[in-house]
């Protein structure tokens, strides 16, 4: 597994922090299945729904069952030892390439898999964003959301980024401005925000920055 992208997870490997969050995934919460690596039993179940998700049996277009399937993927990766053992154990129609490709997906940072969850990311662009490393897959998530990238743009930059292209570029490339987001605020917020600015003679911008960068230094909860 030498060849992958850094996990920037650290919640258990197949524990359904996203899928049991009734926040997210309203009263599916309480259908979430957790995978232990560690559990033969729960190994053999991964097993399971890893075929019947390569097979199409479960997934579709439900990004719940599919970031599930991921999750599987995932645990009997880590159960099994190797890619290709997963996917022996999974059984015919699993291939190698589809275990690593939803495995990285379980992988992904938190933030991310919450907005897969929430149906804003398509599951299919998440693959090309696990294809990316550290602060790249924020990048290119954020940019897919904000710049209503498709999942064929997805898979370009990703691609280009692999090929060396800095993933500031390669977001400009396709019309995506790097750090540019549309905010609703409250009135007395924006006002608030405004003054603010005005008296420090800097941008909007700017100071939202810097409070979150003051914030972001504490903030351990993207596991």
């Amino acid at each position: 597994m030498s060849d992958e992208p850094g996990s920037d997870r650290r919640s258990p490997v197949g524990e359904p922090v996203v899928r049991a969050d009734p926040e997210i995934t309203g009263d599916r919460a309480a259908e979430a299945i957790g995978f232990d690596p560690d559990d033969p039993d729960s190994v053999a179940e991964a097993a399971t729904v890893v075929h019947r998700f390569a097979t199409g049996d479960v997934g579709g277009d439900d990004h719940v069952l599919m970031l599930r399937g991921a999750a599987a993927c995932a645990a009997l990766v880590r159960g099994t030892g190797s890619y290709k053992h997963a996917a022996e154990r999974a059984g015919d129609g699993v291939s190698v390439s589809f275990i690593r490709k939803w495995a990285r997906v379980h992988d992904l940072p938190q933030a991310i898999r919450r907005h897969v969850a929430r149906g804003h990311i398509p599951p299919t662009a998440a693959k090309h964003i696990a294809r990316v490393g550290g602060r790249d897959r924020y990048l290119l998530a954020w940019g897919a959301i904000d710049g209503g990238l498709t999942v064929r743009d997805v898979r370009a930059i990703a691609s280009d980024v692999n090929d060396g292209t800095p993933i500031e570029a390669a977001l400009r490339e396709h019309d995506v401005v790097p750090g540019r987001i549309t905010l609703d605020l409250p009135i007395d917020a924006y006002v608030a925000l405004r003054r603010e600015a005005s008296m420090r003679n800097e941008g909007p911008g700017s100071i939202v920055g810097t409070a979150l960068e003051a914030t972001d230094r504490d903030d351990n909860r993207d596991a």
